[in-house]
């Protein structure tokens, strides 16, 4: 065995209990949501700035132009779809700490461009560097945190990167907030420059955290290793539980590399795409779930709440403070994220992304129902403003909308992440984790971009049947997540390659390991020694 690791059958199964320091090195990973949910939320606020339209548009534009509202909006989601891509081969190449670092401070640079803004070149060139940045981090973080967690707790661990998503929503939420009547260019250059910290401090922590002991394997780097799994387990390296944890990883990396192996570049992406539909444990199987999983999440519409709730609402003329009722939207969703750090290892992932599904497609069909017999949609107009006929059940409409945001909080949101940092194997995890989070940026970057023409007065004026869109495309979600998505609770990296081998999404909840992937090494082996 490479490195001269030893395997230890007998000692395979014993884990590490999971240490306090496990548990900081994985949320303090997990900060990198801020990116994505700071990105994603302060956006909202600044293009509805006057200083800021006025910069864009002229001195006597009231609202961004929708081609420009579309464009500032989506464009950093449009870099951090090839910024998740380029993400994948730095990994492999790098190390997923150095990635994630050089993400940072791209990042960075594109938040300095964005606050020195003033017309709209800069400002679109700014968010697309910073979207390649955020691109780095969003794809290359699951992947570390996966990597680096202990397999009990590693879906809540995960979970937290969704945490700090909506932590990043609610912090934009409030900046806006306190920046929206400032008079001066303040009013979008706080905004913007507050994101200069979450790359700082994420750089900066990173710099000082460990390389993932997979990537050290990978590299046939065995004793870097089972240095940094004692420093992550808080054990001694040449303790039963390292040793084990150890063999099992260096065993299953033996085992993949002749079922795949990698002989240059191109070769690495085209295995992505090897195997058979038909065979659960494919390559083109995985790569099919993990991306198509992260375009189920952005196809439940919770986007459309956060980056245009605000001017959505006003158009109405029902909400008097629609900016209030978004950051109870961004609180709702802040609040919910902790169910899942339990109910993902308790309940698993597939029932959560199952009934989460249908949860939120109950809750989108009872908005646009309401919405367009009694809610939204029914208005009287005085003095030019539409007005609500019927307040009640208006109101009724925006508790379904954060009913539907508890739901997704709580379930899609983290789990999506969750699972796509496990389903693929080691020689080509990096890029399979980069073509599933590019997907979501893709899918991202669709809905920002249409979504203004969906509900703009002066394009497709959906107002309350957007939901019903949405409520469809959650029915879609229940569906396929019923008959696709395998469960993983439980399970090492390792044993979750063997469960997609040996299993169906619907059978997968009641595999249980029968042999480790040292054992099966061992066993090889010997039989190789015995010819």
């Amino acid at each position: 065995m490479p490195g001269g690791a030893v395997t230890h059958p007998a000692t395979a199964h014993v884990e590490a209990p999971v240490t306090v320091k496990a548990y900081f090195l994985c949320a303090f990973a997990a900060f990198g949501g801020i990116f994505f949910g700071y990105d994603s939320g302060y956006i909202n606020g600044v293009t509805g700035s006057t200083v800021f339209i006025h910069l864009i548009e002229n001195n006597n534009a009231t609202l961004l132009s929708g081609p420009h509202n579309s464009l500032i909006t989506s464009i950093l989601s449009a870099g951090t779809f090839f910024g998740a891509l380029i993400a994948g081969d730095f990994a492999d190449w790098y190390g997923r700490r150095p990635t994630i670092i050089v993400g940072c401070l791209i990042y960075i640079i594109g938040c300095i461009l964005q606050a020195a803004s003033a017309g709209l070149a800069l400002i679109v060139a700014g968010r697309l560097i910073a979207g390649i940045g955020v691109g780095f981090v969003s794809a290359i973080i699951i992947l570390y945190m996966s990597e680096i967690c202990p397999r009990k707790v590693r879906g809540a661990l995960v979970s937290g990167y969704q945490f700090c998503i909506t932590i990043g929503l609610l912090l934009a939420s409030c900046v806006d907030y306190a920046t929206e009547s400032r008079t001066d260019t303040g009013s979008y250059r706080i905004p913007i420059g507050i994101q200069f910290a979450w790359g700082l401090i994420l750089g900066t922590g990173l710099y000082l955290l460990p390389e993932s002991p997979r990537y050290f394997v990978k590299k046939d780097q065995v004793d870097k290793a089972r240095a940094v799994l004692s420093r992550l387990r808080g054990q001694p390296e040449d303790s039963d539980y390292i040793t084990g944890e150890l063999s099992e990883i260096v065993a299953n990396s033996e085992l993949e590399k002749k079922m795949i192996p990698i002989s240059g570049y191109w070769s690495s992406w085209l295995h992505c795409f090897s195997g058979s539909l038909w065979e659960g444990s494919s390559n083109v199987r995985r790569t099919i779930l993990g991306t198509s999983l992260q375009m189920m999440q952005q196809w439940t519409g919770v986007n459309f709440i956060f980056y245009y709730s605000t001017p959505f609402l006003k158009s109405t003329g029902a909400i008097s403070n629609s900016f209030l009722i978004s950051l109870i939207f961004t609180l709702v969703n802040v609040l919910s994220t902790p169910i899942s750090f339990y109910t993902i290892e308790r309940v698993g992932r597939r029932p959560l992304l199952v009934w989460g599904a249908f949860c939120m497609c109950i809750c989108q069909f009872v908005v646009a129902i309401i919405g367009v017999t009694v809610g939204f949609n029914k208005t009287h107009t005085v003095g030019g403003v539409d007005f609500a006929n019927n307040i009640p059940a208006v109101n009724a409409q925006i508790a379904f909308i954060a009913i539907y945001i508890f739901f997704f909080a709580s379930t899609w949101g983290p789990g999506a992440w969750v699972v796509i940092g496990e389903i693929f194997p080691l020689p080509i995890r990096s890029r399979g984790v980069a073509l599933s989070t590019a997907s979501n940026w893709l899918w991202n970057t669709i809905i920002a971009v249409i979504t203004p023409y969906m509900v703009g007065t002066t394009e497709g004026n959906l107002r309350s049947s957007v939901f019903f869109v949405w409520g469809t495309t959650c029915g879609c979600a229940f569906i396929y997540a019923y008959f696709l998505v395998p469960e993983t609770k439980g399970l090492t990296l390792e044993q979750v390659d063997r469960m997609l081998e040996e299993t169906t999404p619907r059978t997968s909840a009641g595999w249980v390991p029968q042999i480790t992937y040292s054992e099966e090494y061992a066993k090889e082996k010997a039989e190789q020694g015995s010819v």
